[in-house]
């Protein structure tokens, strides 16, 4: 619990960073105010099978992963697929290339928990993101609406690497 704080901050900025012009900003900023908070960490660092990673370089922290272990979707066939919710790492550290290192992690953490893939949700307009993806052996396998507010969603891909 005592790095809740560090990622309600990371997941803040890099959110604003990645999707902050994908809505109206009075929208951005409520789904942020809503979903990135203290409270809203604590209860999912209950949740059982999820997991939060942090991400140091230099012992300054400038990203975190959250994975889902069995986090079985209609679109996937087995129940044993993590769900790799969040990868972010603060924009100005994007150049080390170090979220290569936490994906990384986050495979071999699934593979250890017996999980035969990993899916996730990414934004059709995260252009870099869906590279990386690409890259890492993911395919599109569905669509899915990303509910920013009342009025917005954003269009995202589902992707799914097998093991």
């Amino acid at each position: 619990m005592k790095d809740c704080d560090l990622l309600v901050s990371i997941g803040r900025q890099s959110f604003l960073e990645s999707h902050g012009s994908s809505a109206p900003t009075k929208d951005i900023a409520n789904y942020i105010d809503s979903k990135f908070t203290r409270q809203h960490f604590e209860t999912e660092m209950q949740e059982a099978n999820t997991f939060f990673y942090l991400l140091q370089y230099h012992e300054k922290p400038i990203g975190y992963s959250k994975i889902t272990i069995n986090a079985s979707q209609k679109n996937i066939t087995f129940a044993e697929v993590a769900k790799l919710e969040r990868l972010y790492i603060l924009q100005e550290f994007h150049h080390l290339k170090l979220g290569l290192e936490l994906f990384s992690f986050n495979v071999k953490l699934s593979k250890q928990h017996k999980q035969l893939g990993m899916w996730l949700y990414v934004w059709v307009e995260n252009k870099k993101a869906i590279a990386f993806y690409d890259k890492a052996g993911f395919r599109i396998i569905g669509s899915y609406d990303f509910k920013i507010s009342e009025t917005h969603s954003n269009p995202n891909h589902q992707m799914l690497l097998t093991f």
